[in-house]
């Protein structure tokens, strides 16, 4: 009788696939995973810190989105969130007339207050008014989710419970009656007020 001969199929198949990586909490010294996400600067939104839920909580309430920026400045972001950073066009006027030129903020890739950029249009989000279905499509984030988003430092998923929580304390750092009338704050919680209409249009419970 033939000898029997061996099974050429591996077993490795069958084997558990190993568990990828765990991110560590970038805080100093801290053991814990990294799960949760915040913005490293309003510069660079698409760049990120991963902390534990410890401290990016504590990152959340220290969290500034204007530290650095003048009053001029802040009234400026102000100016150009009213539209939400889209071109605006003279009453009256089609924006694909020849020679119609827009009348409103600079769309995205343009200098802003303070030498900073705007945010990246690789997608044309700013090219017609279809934009924020076509994000949606996509399922990725509209420029005006992502403006809101990094103003409350939130990222997904987020619960409109979470979104009011956080309303709730950037409103009683930032409100004018609790900064003696500071014109930087006046403008600073004009920005937070948009956001947070923009955050409950998106965001469900």
């Amino acid at each position: 009788m033939a000898p029997r001969r061996p099974s050429r199929f591996s077993t490795s198949f069958f084997e558990e696939p190993e568990a990828p990586p765990t991110r560590r909490c970038e805080h100093h010294d801290c053991p814990q995973p990294g799960d949760y996400r915040a913005p490293r600067s309003r510069i660079d939104l698409n760049s990120y810190y991963w902390f534990c839920l410890d401290h990016v909580r504590e990152y959340n309430l220290a969290w500034n989105y204007y530290a650095g920026m003048s009053p001029e400045e802040i009234e400026a972001e102000v100016r150009t969130d009213s539209t939400w950073n889209r071109p605006t066009w003279p009453f009256g006027q089609s924006k694909g007339a020849p020679g119609a030129k827009p009348t409103g903020p600079r769309t995205a890739g343009g200098p802003r207050p303070g030498g900073r950029t705007r945010f990246t249009d690789g997608f044309g989000f700013f090219d017609d008014d279809s934009a924020d279905d076509a994000a949606a499509a996509r399922g990725s984030a509209s420029p005006e989710e992502t403006k809101a988003m990094a103003i409350f430092n939130l990222s997904h998923p987020i619960t409109l419970s979470d979104v009011k929580m956080r309303y709730k304390e950037l409103v009683k750092r930032h409100h004018p009656d609790a900064n003696g009338g500071d014109k930087a704050a006046e403008e600073r919680f004009k920005l937070i007020t948009q956001a947070y209409t923009v955050l409950r249009s998106f965001v469900t419970e």
